[in-house]
């Protein structure tokens, strides 16, 4: 389903052109998720406008399950809200996570006056908390949902790179993301012409697992996440995020 690289040079007449609003607007998309080239299951991500205090604000889901063989090893159904101001500035996040046996919602609360985002992690099943935190935060930040946005708004070309502010309510980081090159890609969703960034966010930065984490963007408008793919070592291996659909209103 990935198709290889290829050089900047591309002629760009091979993309599907597709007619939609440019980014950010009302969008949902759809992606199938590969894990060691295995159908493993499917996510959508929506992007809703919406208004507040006569400013633009936005709200963002995704709906993350398993399925195929991967579902019968370990079922996984998980559900994240995201609460932005303009800039995709994260306010609140809500993550309600079905693991095999395990069933937790996270909630973090970002408070730019206090320049502190508060975490609560609470087992849903022993219906306890198993978690609480508190990290200073920028008078911007956003979480790693927030941060797909945030790059989406910019436009970085290949040899360019830019710093984001993320937290996900334990730690507040700086991570760096590298605009690499030009690629182009055929999914079930067409094929596009897309830049590919790697963002780092893990090895200890953010997240302590050793993994690359890579999204490409389509070198248009509509700056769409065509693919995410992270890329973790034994026993894990590469789980990618393929997109299939993508709709507009």
């Amino acid at each position: 389903m990935f198709l290889a690289s290829s050089p900047s040079s591309l002629p760009q007449s091979k993309a599907v052109s597709v007619t939609a609003a440019s980014f950010p607007s009302h969008e949902t998309i759809t992606y199938d998720i590969e894990w060691r080239l295995i159908y493993a299951g499917n996510a959508k991500l929506s992007l809703d406008p919406k208004m507040s205090a006569g400013k633009q604000d936005w709200s963002s889901k995704l709906h993350l399950e398993s399925g195929g063989l991967v579902s019968k090893l370990y079922k996984l159904e998980d559900n994240y809200t995201v609460q932005m101001e303009n800039q995709f500035c994260a306010s609140s996040t809500d993550f309600n996570s079905l693991e095999k046996n395990r069933h937790h919602e996270t909630t973090v609360n970002y408070d730019p006056a206090r320049h502190k985002a508060t975490y609560l992690e609470r087992d849903l099943l022993k219906n306890s908390t198993f978690k609480t935190a508190e990290t200073e935060i920028p008078a911007c930040v956003s979480d790693i949902i927030g941060g797909l946005y945030k790059l989406r708004s910019l436009k970085l070309d290949p040899g360019q790179s830019t710093q984001l502010s993320i937290s996900d309510g334990k730690k507040t980081v700086s991570a760096r993301v590298e605009a690499q090159q030009r690629e182009q890609l055929k999914t079930k969703g067409g094929t596009f012409n897309t830049i590919r960034y790697e963002v780092f966010v893990f090895n200890g930065v953010l997240y302590a697992r050793k993994a690359e984490l890579f999204v490409w963007l389509s070198d248009d408008a509509r700056r769409l996440p065509v693919q995410i793919r992270a890329r973790m070592g034994f026993p894990i291996g590469s789980i990618t995020f393929e997109l299939e659909k993508e709709e507009h209103s």
